[in-house]
């Protein structure tokens, strides 16, 4: 059985604009921790996390993703350590009410049945604001953290088994009824057995029964997101792409998805060159240019505003930003761009859906399993 149809994309137009920031340590800039205010000594608290996710719901931004890797550290003067974007992702939940959560989760050494139970408990404790993002991995220093098989391993491949681990994951989603709980004291029974349904995957990859262990999300089908190439078309509702143009954001657009969201690292200030300059300054501090596979942008929000309309006008919905020092960049997104976009009409004033997939315009699918027996 195929995946649930994805909604197509909007058309272009000026409104409604999206916009995600990605989180991730002290900042995309790798000397970001040095910086003031980068709060270094908490970066593996629940309150660092609940204090960033809070700042982004007070701009009204459509989501969070929670970058997360099992790639060792490498280098003495970087960032080390992670915490679990999932359960990070799942403590800052019951402290929000309106901002999306999307945990990063590596397809190629997780379970999907694990990972449909975590993102489906996820979008409960926030009462549907979950999402997921899926990365693949080629990295043998990363396979090694598991010993299960052999590395390299050709990109194809992966991509193949994020594709079944993601068909895996949505059929697991479905396989509780929306309606499978009765709950019923007075006949002692809590659940109709007829409305939970094994899924009876073989694939190449997994090979999973099922059905889940936890009844079907709020949501019903949590919002599926994946860098473009990683999942094959219709399997994710939102892509991220990093065009270094609105013209190759154009050309660039996957078919398939209902939203496209352009990568940009940010870095914002009030006067134009300021921003420029602290990039060479942080620059300095590492001993090269920094680069990465998103175009960097510095200046200021007026010039971040002018931006994006121009790239929303290729056909792009949105826009997750990947603030270059999380301590200034991250208010400047808040507190700078969003009044920026704002005044001109661009973006919202206030939250008009109560879950993620309501904020992005998607409907709540209907279930595929449901549908087959009615």
């Amino acid at each position: 059985m195929t995946a649930p149809p994805v909604p197509s994309r909007p058309s272009p137009g000026p409104a409604p604009l999206h916009l995600a920031v990605a989180l991730d340590g002290a900042g995309w800039h790798p000397a970001a921790w040095r910086e003031p205010g980068a709060r270094a000594a908490e970066l593996f608290t629940a309150a660092y996390w609940a204090d960033l996710v809070a700042e982004a719901e007070r701009g009204l931004i459509d989501f969070v993703t929670f970058e997360d890797s099992f790639a060792p550290a490498i280098r003495a003067d970087r960032v080390s350590g992670r915490l679990d974007a999932v359960l990070t992702a799942a403590r800052v939940a019951p402290l929000t009410r309106h901002v999306g959560l999307v945990p990063t989760v590596t397809a190629t050494h997780t379970e999907p049945f694990h990972i449909s139970k975590a993102i489906a408990t996820l979008d409960y404790v926030s009462t549907g604001r979950a999402g997921i993002r899926i990365r693949v991995s080629a990295r043998a220093d990363e396979a090694a953290h598991f010993g299960r098989r052999a590395f390299p391993v050709p990109e194809a491949e992966l991509r193949e088994e994020a594709a079944d681990h993601v068909e895996v994951v949505r059929r697991l989603w479905d396989s509780w009824e929306d309606d499978a709980e009765i709950r019923d004291a007075a006949t002692g029974r809590f659940v109709d057995r007829h409305k939970l349904h094994p899924i009876d995957f073989e694939g190449r990859h997994f090979s999973v029964r099922g059905p889940s262990i936890t009844p079907r999300p709020p949501q019903g089908q949590p919002l599926v997101t994946a860098s473009s190439g990683v999942l094959p078309a219709g399997s994710a509702d939102l892509v991220f792409t990093t065009p270094r143009s609105a013209e190759e954001a154009r050309a660039g657009l996957p078919d398939g998805p209902a939203h496209v969201f352009a990568d940009l690292v940010v870095l914002l200030d009030a006067s134009p060159g300021a921003a420029a300059d602290r990039l060479h300054r942080l620059d300095a501090a590492v001993g090269r240019p920094y680069g990465g596979d998103a175009d960097v942008f510095t200046g200021t929000p007026a010039g971040l505003a002018d931006r994006l309309q121009e790239w929303q006008g290729a056909g792009l919905t949105g826009f997750r930003l990947r603030p270059g020092v999380l301590a200034h960049d991250l208010p400047a997104i808040t507190r700078g761009l969003v009044p920026e976009l704002q005044r001109r009409g661009a973006f919202r004033t206030a939250y008009g859906a109560r879950t993620l997939r309501g904020l992005l315009g998607l409907e709540r699918p209907a279930n595929r399993y449901a549908a087959a027996t009615s």
